[in-house]
């Protein structure tokens, strides 16, 4: 690949900065004098947490490999370029076809969009079964912890698998959690209504992450001790946050990044197929979702969120607009904090040289917090330009 270069205002500093790059960063440079530029420069967002986009479904063993090839370059334009797609619970079967569906689409698109596909995250199946902590994941198909069941995934995942979500409260989570983590795999505590106790036994078993911190839990719970305080107070796990001004009010969410620090705070926007399509009535796994005008996700005929619609440099915005955080404080949620909990190599540094050619080109409105992505690339390549004709 033949060496590039972009010049932007470096997002941590604001200073002016010339990146030279091929499949890596070779050289990120402060640029001396004045300088026209107005754009930001930032690594490309990760989201570990995404359900599907743009109306493809990535919990369907039937999706089309280039829907979903379509469904990434969608996402590229928002910024994100490292994504982990997520199957949520379902069926035996059904799980693992949409694993198997993934590791086989990673490995047949030869472009960006299957670099992209960094890692596979598996929400569900063992999770609680009650209301409110199970959220939209469908009752009759929760169940326990199985071992050859996380075998099967780990070779249909064709060594993909990175991130499970896991209710601690089975019997037998911890030796799946230590199963899990033996094989490389990432664990995180959601959709759970475990006590403190056994929270505490899946950390120590190896569990390092909270799953969308706040959320699938019940709608009333006592005061203290409760699951959502215990996980706050662990400082052995990092929490991701679903941030669209939806799912966390603005005092909790201030409060639970207050709690874990920015350092042990991750942004996902845990959306799901209807992303950036119309409102109307859509499938997701094995129920049906609904999006409404006001951007939510619900089962339909239901209140009860399922997923989001939230792109992520949106998620960034409202991070700065409903958290007050810094620009730096916002990206670093959707950059080096994924990359570190979640063991995405090259990506943990920022932009330093060696780390891999992933950037985001973009403006800040400073007055609305607002985003305007330029250009994307992805290991040096451009995959994203808002110059090109559509």
């Amino acid at each position: 690949m033949n060496q590039q270069e972009c010049i932007g205002l470096d997002y941590a500093s604001g200073d002016p900065v010339a990146i030279r790059f091929d499949r890596v960063l070779l050289q990120v440079e402060p640029i001396i004098g004045k300088v026209d530029v107005t754009q930001r420069v930032a690594p490309g967002f990760i989201d570990v947490q995404v359900n599907g986009f743009a109306g493809v479904d990535y919990c369907s063993p039937e999706t089309p490999h280039e829907e979903i090839a379509r469904s990434v370059r969608a996402q590229f334009a928002t910024g994100v370029t490292r994504l982990f797609p997520t199957v949520i619970t379902g069926s035996y079967d059904g799980m693992a076809g949409a694993l198997k569906n993934l590791a086989r689409a990673k490995a047949a698109l030869n472009g960006p969009e299957g670099r992209a596909m960094e890692g596979f995250h598996m929400e569900g199946p063992h999770i609680s079964a009650e209301d409110g902590p199970r959220g939209a994941h469908p009752r009759p198909c929760v169940r326990p912890p199985d071992c050859a069941e996380l075998e099967r995934w780990i070779d249909l995942g064709e060594g993909n698998l990175k991130l499970l979500t896991v209710a601690p409260e089975w019997p037998g989570i911890g030796a799946y959690i230590e199963k899990a983590v033996r094989a490389g795999i990432v664990v995180s505590i959601g959709h759970t209504g475990a006590n403190g106790r056994q929270i505490a036994d899946a950390v120590s078993a190896g569990a390092t992450m909270s799953t969308h911190l706040g959320n699938g839990a019940h709608a009333v719970m006592d005061r203290h001790p409760n699951y959502i305080w215990e996980q706050l107070a662990e400082d052995r796990l990092s929490a991701s946050f679903i941030v669209d001004g939806i799912h966390l009010p603005m005092s909790f969410l201030k409060v639970a990044l207050r709690a874990k620090g920015i350092e042990r705070s991750v942004l996902v926007t845990d959306a799901v197929m209807p992303a950036g399509c119309a409102p109307g009535r859509y499938r997701l796994g094995e129920v049906d979702v609904e999006l409404h005008g006001d951007d939510r996700v619900t089962l339909v005929g239901q209140d009860r969120l399922a997923g989001s619609s939230l792109k992520m440099h949106r998620g960034i915005e409202k991070l700065m607009s409903l958290a007050e955080l810094s620009l730096l404080e916002a990206v670093t949620m959707a950059t080096r904090n994924p990359a570190r909990v979640c063991r995405v190599r090259a990506r943990q540094r920022g932009l330093v040289p060696g780390e891999r050619a992933d950037l985001v080109l973009f403006e800040l409105d400073a007055a609305t917090k607002g985003l305007t992505v330029n250009e994307v690339f992805v290991d040096g390549e451009r995959v994203y330009s808002n110059s090109t004709p559509a």
